[in-house]
Parts: C-alpha cells; sequence; structure tokens
C-alpha cells in the first residue's frame, strides 16, 4: 500500500501509535478490571473510563494546539507535561 500522500514523520506515527497503545490499555483494563462504573466527577455528569479518556485525548489536543498559537518558539515537551498532569486530573476528578 502507497501511503507516500500521508507524509507519514516520525511524530506523527508516534502519535497514532500512542493513540492506538491508549485502545488497547484501556480494552485490556476492561477485560481484566470489568464494569468501570459511571460516576459523576467535577463536570456533574456520568463518565466512564472511556469518556475519560477521551476527554483527556480532546484537552490535550486543545493544550498542545493553544501552546503553539502562543508559545511557538518554546518545546512541545512542555505542552505534553501540561497535557500529561491535565490528564490525570481528569482520570482523578471527571
Amino acid at each position: 500500500m502507497n501511503l507516500n500522500w500521508m507524509a507519514w514523520t516520525v511524530p506523527t506515527a508516534t502519535f497514532f501509535i500512542v493513540i492506538f497503545c491508549l485502545l488497547v490499555a484501556m480494552t485490556v483494563w476492561e477485560i481484566r478490571r470489568p464494569g468501570g462504573a459511571p460516576r459523576v466527577g467535577l463536570l456533574r455528569f456520568e463518565t466512564t473510563r472511556g469518556d475519560r479518556l477521551f476527554i483527556s485525548l480532546l484537552g490535550s489536543a486543545y493544550i498542545h494546539i493553544l501552546w503553539l498559537a502562543l508559545f511557538p518558539a518554546l518545546s512541545l515537551w512542555w505542552a505534553f507535561a501540561f497535557s500529561f498532569l491535565y490528564a490525570l486530573a481528569v482520570f482523578r476528578w471527571v
């Protein structure tokens, strides 16, 4: 299959591999400890593990976009660090 039109770079491939690994990890977690019961957190609506993963990924995308807009000269590793802390907070309190 010819995928040259997609301009696969190492960061792009890494991004999709990490998303795939997160989905596999969540699947294994659900198989090993089924029933991640919905809970009501800070946002005041029921969320499951998958919902919290989605909220984490969506928020992390916005963090990175804002980082690129506000601090284009700084390393994206800082945005990654903030995204990781954001994801931990979402899984803990949302």
